[in-house]
């Protein structure tokens, strides 16, 4: 009881290297890919107990409104095994196309059951053999998965992250209001889309 509530806790405070202004932000890639009029864009902790909770909300929220959910790795440095989980992540994302966010679903669905990187370990084999799918004995040996993690992350420090999960509605519209809204009550979620897609007038929900 006592770890999870410290953990999210942490999954609220200030990430390291976000201390910069809302005017130095860059929030140019706050926008749908090419052929989408709304998207989701989630920066995310796979250790993060908060990010475990709205999980489910954003999968359902984004499979309902059939919106681009676009998950981006913030692993925060008090977290033991979260970045190495963003690893095996997107090595699972090179075997198979959505195998990547089955395991970033799986990992959240049974976080409170994985408290040190062995466990991490444990799981991760368990999650392969269930898909068919061989470890290798060294997942990433030349760095390149790590260094798209820790493009991530510096992704998200331009746009100001500070916590886990941080969420923004984006939409194709120009003009006007900001073509993005962050999500701060997960309970309106739903509502945030009905405005996102009737405001594009391109939505079917």
């Amino acid at each position: 009881m006592l770890r999870n509530t410290l953990l999210s806790l942490s999954c609220l405070v200030l990430a390291l290297g976000s201390q910069l202004s809302l005017a130095q932000h860059d929030m140019s890639y706050l926008k749908p890919p090419p052929g989408a009029h709304v998207a989701l864009i989630e920066f995310a902790d796979l250790e993060c107990p908060m990010c475990a909770r709205q999980n489910p909300t954003i999968k359902d929220a984004a499979a309902k409104y059939h919106v681009p959910w676009l998950r981006h790795d913030f692993p925060l440095q008090m977290h033991v095994w979260s970045f190495q989980a963003a690893v095996n992540g997107r090595w699972f994302d090179t075997q198979r196309k959505g195998l990547g966010n089955e395991y970033r679903d799986a990992i959240f669905a049974d976080q409170v059951n994985i408290e040190t990187k062995d466990d991490l370990r444990a799981f991760t084999e368990k999650f392969a053999q269930q898909h068919g799918i061989q470890l290798p004995f060294v997942m990433d040996p030349q760095g390149k998965l790590a260094d798209e993690v820790k493009a991530d992350y510096a992704l998200g420090e331009r746009l100001g992250v500070h916590q886990t999960p941080t969420v923004w509605v984006v939409t194709d519209r120009s003009g006007g209001a900001a073509p993005y809204v962050e999500v701060t009550d997960y309970n309106k979620l739903y509502t945030m889309l009905d405005e996102a897609t009737a405001a594009t007038a391109h939505g079917k929900k």
